[in-house]
């Protein structure tokens, strides 16, 4: 038998164009003579709908446009496949309801299973919004009988580490005489998640003897990012695949036993997510551009060349902005990478004459010295930036890193501003990594030649705030800081755990991850982070902003 699976970019709340989509992509397979073919978990609403899902008549939405497109594909010469659609459903009670699968086959629903695991980690709430499933389902096709699963069904939080369930519908679809399992996902990307997800479907297919096809949405939306990867595993191992962010289609036969994928280099993965997730937050909000302050700096360096990935080069405006403390180093640098990455010169607006005013605006009012006259900065820098995206239309990207964001060295209303925050699920050492990745392999992303400039990787890295600062005046080395972060935030690790594990003073440990939850309430305001970690900052990790469970501290100085 062949199936068809179908790797697509859904768009939450788009039913008539998602419906469209389903189609385009189904009728010439099925009119090929494909019998079965799979689109991803909540295909026709998109995913995640969040509270969407509350709205009134939504669902009854839903069920219109399954019909009209169940319809619609017998038309199109799809009649005799069966095509696999993902959208909330009533339950089988009528009170609430289901995560569902539609079978949509002969111009008909012809029947619905509804998802039995429902995930309540990281970033998924979904007992808020949907009720259990109870029954398998299997349904025939070309002769065999295939057993239906619903993303966390198959995982069952295996690919993150995380909980267990009581029930197994892998096995209770075996029961159910399943000679395949079929599974729908929309799996949100994290770095090595591919390959842990093989892992497990390696695992679940040893255990129930079965082949087992799954399709994994692609695109992005809001701050989840989605690589696709679809698979055929077999019980040996062996199988058919696409690789990350690679094609949406596959088709495949039951008996192809092609290789498992080499290990996929991390940075390569990550910088390709970061792509995807600026491309798919900038079309769906109805942006056609970007912006973001080009200092000549490594995140401002990276995160242009990300955008222009995304976007392309005329798509993509870079902005310097010198105080008097600037160099000229750094204004050549964000030169070279706008030329580097086929961008316009960046339009310079120095802030020299805004900083004076504001200066003298505020007189004898408060004392501008210190911190408060290095903040001020980093906030003409921010209103200049917002100020041409009211004009332009452009979104602005915010250049913040996680390393930044974790400790609050970042400054409110000043180089936090913008509406996505590209680079806020990345580490500083990550930033660097991917910056010498794609200098060596510019291709991965689809560019020409090297985009950053050596000397925004050599240089140590500064906000230019003040006479001869540089970052490590009021952090500790980013191997280290980057080491802690990792530990308290994506690890839970306790204070003492850290310090053992890396060799670090244990006061060291306590005073930064005491930063880290001290700045809870800048994170809270920040932009919109695209999640590429197992915990980025964000839904999936809800911590209170007004708490003590650790002694007091001031928060970083640059930022409040």
């Amino acid at each position: 038998m062949r199936l068809a699976l179908l790797s697509l970019d859904s768009t939450v709340g788009d039913l008539a164009g998602n419906s469209a989509r389903i189609r385009s992509a189904a009728e010439p397979l099925a009119r090929t003579g494909v019998p079965l073919i799979v689109t991803p978990e909540l295909s026709l609403l998109g995913y995640p709908p969040r509270d969407l899902l509350l709205r009134a008549g939504l669902v009854e939405r839903c069920m219109q446009t399954a019909h009209e497109l169940a319809a619609d594909l017998a038309r199109g010469g799809a009649g005799e496949s069966a095509v696999l659609v993902g959208t909330p459903w009533p339950c089988e009670s009528g009170a609430g309801i289901s995560n569902a699968c539609l079978v949509l086959r002969g111009g008909a629903v012809e029947c619905v299973y509804r998802k039995r695991l429902l995930p309540q980690y990281d970033v998924f709430d979904e007992a808020r919004y949907f009720k259990a499933g109870h029954q398998p389902l299997c349904i025939h096709v070309g002769g065999q009988r295939v057993g239906l699963l619903l993303c966390e069904d198959l995982w069952r939080g295996e690919d993150v580490g995380e909980g267990t369930y009581l029930g197994d519908p892998v096995a209770d679809s075996v029961g159910e005489g399943a000679q395949l399992l079929v599974a729908m996902s929309a799996s949100p990307f994290c770095a090595g998640k591919h390959l842990q997800r093989l892992r497990v479907l390696h695992s679940a297919a040893q255990r129930a003897g079965r082949s087992i096809a799954m399709v994994n949405a692609s695109g992005a939306n809001d701050d989840f990012v989605f690589d696709g990867g679809s698979c055929l595993m077999h019980p040996d191992g062996s199988g058919a695949f696409t690789r990350p962010f690679g094609d949406v289609e596959l088709v495949t036969a039951l008996d192809v036993h092609d290789r498992v994928p080499d290990a996929a280099v991390e940075a390569d993965e990550i910088a390709q997510a970061v792509v995807e997730g600026i491309r798919g937050y900038v079309r769906k909000t109805g942006h056609r551009s970007a912006l973001l302050g080009l200092s000549g700096g490594i995140d401002s360096a990276l995160l242009a060349a990300l955008a222009v990935a995304a976007l392309g080069a005329d798509a993509v405006r870079g902005v310097s902005m010198p105080s008097q403390y600037s160099s000229e180093g750094s204004l050549s640098d964000a030169k070279d990478t706008a030329k580097r990455l086929g961008m316009r010169s960046p339009d310079l607006l120095p802030i020299h004459d805004l900083h004076a005013l504001a200066r003298r605006h505020f007189g004898a009012s408060c004392d501008l010295a210190g911190l408060t006259d290095e903040n001020l900065q980093s906030r003409l820098r921010g209103l200049t930036l917002m100020t041409l995206s009211n004009a332009t239309g452009a979104l602005v990207l915010s250049t913040g890193n996680k390393s930044e964001l974790a400790v609050g060295y970042s400054t409110l209303y000043g180089d936090m501003v913008g509406g996505l925050a590209p680079l806020g699920d990345l580490t500083k050492q990550q930033v660097y990594a991917i910056a010498r990745r794609l200098n060596a392999c510019p291709q991965i992303i689809g560019l020409a030649k090297a985009p950053i400039p050596a000397a925004s990787i050599d240089k140590a890295p500064s906000a230019e705030l003040r006479p001869g600062q540089v970052d490590q005046d009021s952090l500790p080395p980013y191997d280290m800081l980057d080491a802690i972060v990792e530990g308290w935030v994506d690890e839970e690790r306790t204070v003492e755990e850290i310090a053992t594990r890396n060799a670090f003073d244990l006061s060291v440990v306590q005073r930064w991850t005491r930063a880290i939850d001290a700045a809870q309430y800048k994170r809270f305001q920040a932009p919109l982070i695209l999640k590429v970690s197992a915990r980025a900052f964000g839904p999936g990790r809800r911590m209170p902003l007004a708490m003590r469970s650790t002694p007091d501290v001031r928060s970083l100085g640059v930022g409040n």
